[in-house]
């Protein structure tokens, strides 16, 4: 499960928080048909509601279910990918190798599910609610050179997949410049989520070097946004 990622891909992200959200059935409708290629689960302050989701999500589609928690509450073996994160942009000693020591003998019996993920937060324009519950401080927009030496030490660390995260509600998405040096030193895959907002957006931010592009609250906000990006990532893997 190391590489689930093999060509240009999309996720949904949705917040178990959120599910009772008017657009989710729309959006769910939209991902079956437009063959998104995963949906994201996990959120910032979830405490509960994520096994009843992945439960909801099952009876509806197929799509591959991705959990992606924001905390140990949020940890459930019923998704088809685990994602365990590392902060490497922050100096939390917790979420570094804390909660992974804690969470390891939870995930033993499913550890092929597992991916490891060197999670970097960015500094696109706002105080995200990841930069503050997490109490680390994003690597600021600007600072190219610190993201990339980031990356390549979370590649030399082992971890699986570099995750370049804007932050929900960001100003503006990760800049190209930084998506792309990243990608040109590392030789793992690259996430790369946040504040991406429409259709040209999502085409700049595949030309630079991602490979999976991830979509939450501008989903919620415009359902179609979905559409473009699978359109788009249809039109790198053909």
């Amino acid at each position: 499960m190391d590489n689930f990622i093999r060509q240009k891909s999309v996720a949904l992200l949705i917040d178990p928080d959120k599910s009772d959200n008017s657009h989710l059935p729309e959006l769910i409708k939209i991902a079956t048909e437009y063959r998104t290629d995963f949906i994201m689960i996990g959120g910032s302050l979830t405490f509960s509601g994520t096994e009843k989701l992945i439960n909801s999500l099952r009876s509806k589609c197929s799509i591959p279910i991705i959990l992606f928690p924001g905390n140990l509450l949020q940890l459930s073996t019923n998704a088809d990918i685990i994602l365990l994160l590392s902060l490497i942009s922050g100096r939390n000693p917790e979420l570094l190798i804390g909660n992974h020591v804690i969470a390891a003998p939870f995930l033993k019996g499913v550890k092929e599910k597992v991916v490891s993920i060197g999670y970097i937060l960015v500094n696109c324009g706002t105080k995200t609610s990841v930069e503050y519950i997490s109490h680390t401080e994003a690597i600021p927009s600007g600072k190219t050179d610190i993201a990339v030496a980031t990356a390549m030490a979370g590649e030399m660390l082992g971890l699986k997949m570099i995750y370049l995260e804007a932050g929900s509600g960001a100003a503006f998405p990760v800049p190209l410049q930084m998506i792309k040096s990243v990608k040109e030193n590392i030789s793992i895959p690259l996430i790369v989520g946040g504040g991406i907002r429409d259709r040209n957006k999502i085409k700049d931010v595949y030309n630079a070097g991602a490979d999976m592009i991830v979509l939450g609250n501008s989903c919620e906000e415009n359902p179609e946004i979905l559409i473009d990006a699978c359109q788009v990532r249809d039109t790198f893997i053909k």
